[in-house]
């Protein structure tokens, strides 16, 4: 794997580039870690959702462990129903919350962002008590096809 393209001096890449693959992840690696794709991987990263930490000089893509819970996060809303802008609606409260995106949220900012991750939060529990309702029917039915297909015996 090569290094990360980089402004530093041609003497100061060579340890860069060890430091740099010690903590970057290929995409093929993201995608067994994730569990997703190599194409949802790249779809996210078109409509920003994801975006690789850095490119090695051949041109691949190259993650971090923080891009992999941001993959994460999506591939854990997907299953409860969330949008695509939803997803990037609560990873920009969380990148906001997380790093400040480049500041320190004044109260009321951080109130705000905290209200939106709020939300999602129950939302995520009200879907995930409507998915237990559709599990528990869904177990009731294959229970009801278990029983009638259990030989009956004379009485």
């Amino acid at each position: 794997m090569g290094g990360v393209v980089d402004a530093a001096a041609p003497e100061d890449r060579t340890r860069q580039d060890a430091d740099v693959d010690d903590k970057h992840m290929q995409i093929g690696e993201v995608a067994a870690r994730t569990e997703l794709s190599l194409r949802t991987i790249r779809h996210y990263e078109e409509i920003g959702l994801v975006v690789p930490s850095a490119r090695s000089q051949g041109g691949f893509r190259l993650y971090t462990e923080s891009d992999v819970a941001r993959l994460m996060v999506v591939r854990r809303m997907k299953p409860l129903g969330f949008t695509l802008e939803q997803m990037g609606d609560l990873l920009d409260a969380t990148d906001h919350l997380d790093t400040g995106r480049g500041t320190t949220p004044d109260a009321e900012e951080r109130e705000r962002y905290l209200g939106r991750v709020r939300s999602y939060e129950r939302a995520a529990a009200d879907r995930i008590a409507d998915l237990r309702v559709q599990l528990e029917r869904a177990e009731e039915f294959a229970a009801t096809l278990r029983d009638r297909l259990e030989p009956t015996t004379p009485a």
